[in-house]
Order: structure tokens, then sequence, then C-alpha cells
């Protein structure tokens, strides 16, 4: 049996890597978080590629493809740690397309697929409440996994931006939600497990980046006349770094096969791949800060983005606490 990815959804990721190593450096990565904005001609051009409808049904303005194929485009966004409104506007089209009604899912679905409205989503078990992507955002979702969600204008809310340490996201803080908006039935947590599964994704990029960034360096950078991976500290810490990069793109991929073709097993599956991937996406890149040493803790470097990116995915959506808890109780333990 073959449990790799498909020709197609191979091409997809080939595609996605090319063209975000050629629109989305790192520099620019710099560039939009020193700005404090998101990169719009890169959003623009995501946009015309219609990534932000790859799971959106077709009868509802989307390409109609699943989530194996969306995991593919967030893991290469992940890798690129691209300032782009992206995870937004896909959470509230999973969310609304899961538990939506007709008339909900006519005004919203369409508009999200093409980018012509933005979304921003409420995390979900968080206190205080946090909501992704605020900055431009037109449709928010305040998903509830003890029983309704909300669908409504991001003007009905009052929205504080947040200041927090990922400088390549805008974060807002949501006081409350009363009457806010228009209901979502309980079938929208569908919808909820399957954000977890793209954010699992993005951080699966973040923590393969790190990898990469930390295995380029131990080859090149020398210390008594050697490489630095040729001393064990080192090299025994990259293959820990390959063992938790492998064993969440297990996990992430597994769970959006759920998504699609087993949706029953999606609830453990979305649980254990989110807490392995907030897990791995911080233990990665903080082993990556390690093996760079006194470089990787400079402003100059780089890797500061992946590191605030995954420190603070790795708390929306459920922590790896919150998680492991769901997984127990899901099997009984």
């Amino acid at each position: 049996m073959n449990f790799d990815l498909t020709e197609d959804q191979r091409e997809i990721k080939d595609v996605a890597r090319q063209f975000l190593e050629s629109r989305c450096k790192l520099d620019d990565v710099r560039k939009a978080a020193d700005a404090g904005s998101y990169d719009e001609g890169l959003w623009k051009e995501i946009c015309e590629l219609g990534w932000p409808g790859i799971a959106t049904p077709e009868a509802d303005g989307g390409q109609g493809l699943g989530m194996v194929e969306l995991a593919t485009i967030c893991e290469e966004l992940g890798y690129a740690c691209a300032p782009v409104p992206f995870m937004g506007s896909v959470i509230d089209s999973l969310v609304i397309a899961a538990g939506g009604s007709d008339e909900q899912r006519a005004r919203w679905l369409p508009n999200l697929a093409t980018g012509e409205v933005r979304g921003a989503a409420v995390m979900v078990d968080s206190s205080p409440w946090v909501a992704i992507d605020t900055e431009g955002a037109t449709v928010v979702v305040t998903p509830d996994s003890k029983g309704v969600g909300r669908v409504g204008e991001a003007s009905e809310l009052e929205i504080v931006p947040l200041d927090l340490i990922d400088k390549t996201r805008s974060y807002g803080e949501v006081a409350s939600t009363d009457g806010f908006g228009e209901e979502l039935p309980p079938e929208h947590y569908q919808g909820v497990l399957k954000s977890q599964v793209a954010l699992s994704a993005e951080m699966l990029g973040l923590a393969q980046r790190a990898m990469e960034m930390a295995v380029d360096y131990a080859r090149d950078r020398e210390q008594f006349g050697r490489p630095i991976g040729a001393y064990q500290a080192v090299s025994h810490r990259c293959a820990e770094m390959l063992y938790a990069v492998e064993e969440t793109r297990s996990l992430v991929y597994y769970a959006a096969w759920c998504a699609d073709a087993e949706p029953e097993t999606l609830p453990l599956a979305a649980a254990m791949a989110k807490a392995q991937a907030s897990e791995a996406s911080w233990s990665v890149v903080s082993s990556s800060l390690q093996v760079h040493g006194g470089i990787g803790f400079t402003w100059e470097h780089d890797l500061q983005f992946l590191l605030k990116r995954a420190r603070t995915d790795g708390r929306l959506l459920g922590t790896p606490k919150q998680e492991r808890a769901r997984v127990a109780d899901l099997v009984g333990v």
C-alpha cells in the first residue's frame, strides 16, 4: 500500500515550494514583520493561485480538493513563514462549510475562496479569547468546542489589537461574543478539527525549515578544523530533530486523510496531530537554535521568526496538554 502523496498532490506541494522560494524569502518575512503588516502583494498572488479556496467545495466557489491538498499548502506556507492572512480565512471557510446554513455558505464561502474578503478566527479553548488574522478581516468565526459557534461581520465585534511575540501575523483579543452574528450548529466543530490539521501542517513546515537550517549550518560551520556536525552532541541533536519532524509528518497527513476518507476517526487523529506538531515545532526550532549557537540568538538571524511562530501556533486551537487530555478521553483512558 502506498502511503505517499499522489502525483497530483506532490505537484501541488512542489509548485507551492517553488513559488514561495522565489516570492517569499526570509528577508521578505523580516520586512513585513518590521513593518507590522502583511505582504499584500504576496497575498494577492496567493489568492490568484486559488489557495484560500483549495478545500472549499466547488459548489461554494472553491477548488473542491481535499484536506491533504490543503495540508501541503499549509506546510509550505509554514516552511516559508509567510506573512499573509491565510490561516484565518481557511479556518473560517472550513468551519462555515462544515456547519453553515445555505445562506451563510452562499454569503461567505465564495468570497473567502477568492480572497475578496478575509477571515479572522477566534481560537477555541483560549483565555482570553485570541483571534488570528484580524488585520483587514471582514468575517469572523467564533467556534465553540462545547456547543454553538457563531459567524458574522468583524465590525460587530470589539477586537483589541494584541501584541504577541509573532510579528508575522496579526492577533486581537475579543472580550465577549454575546449577541454576535449568526449561530452555527454543533456540526461546525468538524471544521474546527480540520482547522487543527491545517495549523498542524503549518507547524510541520516550520519544523522542517528549522531542521534544514540546522543541518546546513552544522555542515558548514567548523571548529577545531572539523564541521561541527561531525561532533556527536550536534549530530545526535540533528537526528532527534529528524525523528520529531517525520513523526509529525506521519500524524499530520494521517489526520488530513481521515478528514476526507474516515471522518469518524478525525477527532482522535486531529488531537494527536495537534499535540505532536505543537511540541515538535517548538522543540525542533529550539534545537536548531542550539545548533546555531550564539548567532542563533541574535536579532539579525532569521531563525527567530520560525521560533516565535512555532511558539504561538502551539498555543492556538488547543495546547499539547489539552489535546493529549482529549486523546485520553477519546480512547477511554
